[in-house]
């Protein structure tokens, strides 16, 4: 079984409405749909945001029963589900199953004029569940019967072009509890067919953490997983932990084909950026040679380069929008690499290390 790609994400959030305004006000982002109970969704409220071929949902509990108020209640904002596109939901949950996922969801086929999607959903880790969605027909209609398409144009907020600059969830950074890392791994190996096709022990500091990446078989869908090393100095992994309540996805990373007009189109509407020293920029010839993008254009931006036997990449951290601190959004421009660039994984860690450091400084400050 191989699947096409993340075929959108699910956020349950405590105000849908305001966390589509950020979304789209920040980064671009465009209201495609909605749904609710009047079309079919009970209990909650959802908005469809779009660019590229991303598709983000966002969801809001109505009911006290209802999961996404159970979620939020423990977690806060986060992701709830990575939906895995597939040709075939009923034999991808049956081969689920069979590897060793819950069955959340049996599968479901949803009819419109245009459209037919069938989905089913299976467990994944902590309470992140995984969607397995199958589409035939129009590419536009995103849930039949659930979520009510906009007429016309979706909303847009953003400069003209700038809707082209983020294409797709290029992969998803997952945070574990110490000691479940290989055994998260091969449940991915098991019930969804992935491949492990990196792993790394990354030092930051007197930190560590453990590594390694499950992709599926064409490639469509990579998960980094990532556990702390708890004999090491307690750093992020272990605040995400502590303030996320549990295992859960750290960050999305979306593509881009321009990063250098991604950032600044973003940084204009108000994101924020994770530092990078001017010193690494210093030694990047030596390590890496010459690279595709000049360095006079990363250098102010803070933007990371590295290569892998593909490739060149380049990446970069938004500060996190969220109150808790916890999920945050990743840029990320491939030029061939299909990896992680060896050095770039503790670069951005030590990059976000250094704004979190710079958050528990203030909060200390405001508390004394």
């Amino acid at each position: 079984m191989d699947y096409l790609g993340i075929d959108h994400v699910e956020f349950y959030v405590g105000d849908a409405r305001q966390a589509a305004f950020v979304l789209c006000s920040a980064f671009g982002f465009r209201l495609c749909g909605q749904g609710g109970p009047e079309t079919g969704l009970p209990g909650q409220r959802s908005l469809l945001l779009g660019q590229g071929d991303c598709r983000v949902l966002l969801t809001s509990g109505l009911l006290p029963d209802h999961p996404a108020v159970e979620y939020v209640s423990r977690h806060g904002d986060g992701v709830a589900v990575v939906a895995f596109g597939t040709d075939d939901a009923k034999s991808a949950f049956a081969a689920a199953v069979s590897g060793g996922a819950t069955a959340i969801e049996a599968p479901r086929t949803y009819e419109g004029k245009d459209a037919t999607v069938t989905t089913a959903t299976v467990s994944g880790f902590g309470d992140v569940v995984h969607r397995l969605v199958e589409r035939h027909g129009a590419e536009g209609d995103f849930l039949p019967g659930g979520i009510e398409m906009l007429d016309g144009p979706p909303a847009d907020t953003s400069p003209a072009g700038e809707q082209d600059l983020l294409r797709t969830i290029d992969h998803a950074a997952v945070c574990l509890e110490s000691g479940t890392l290989e055994a998260t791994t091969r449940f991915y190996r098991q019930a969804f067919g992935f491949d492990l096709i990196f792993e790394e022990y990354i030092e930051v500091g007197g930190q560590g953490m453990f590594s390694q990446v499950v992709q599926s078989p064409g490639g469509g869908v990579t998960l980094t997983l990532i556990q702390p090393d708890l004999s090491r100095t307690p750093g992020q992994i272990d605040d995400f932990l502590a303030w996320h309540a549990g295992p859960g996805v750290q960050h999305l990373a979306l593509s881009s084909h321009d990063i250098v007009a991604a950032v600044d189109a973003l940084g204009e509407r108000g994101v924020g950026f994770a530092p990078t020293p001017d010193s690494y920029y210093g030694q990047l010839g030596d390590r890496l040679g010459a690279v595709d993008l000049p360095v006079e254009r990363l250098r102010p931006r803070g933007i990371l380069v590295d290569r892998d036997h593909w490739g060149q990449m380049y990446q970069i951290f938004a500060k996190s929008l969220h109150v808790r601190r916890t999920f945050f959004w990743e840029l990320i421009e491939r030029h061939g690499a299909r990896t992680f660039g060896t050095s770039n994984i503790p670069a951005l860690y030590e990059a976000k290390e250094r704004e979190l450091a710079a958050v528990r400084e203030t909060t200390q400050a405001g508390l004394s």
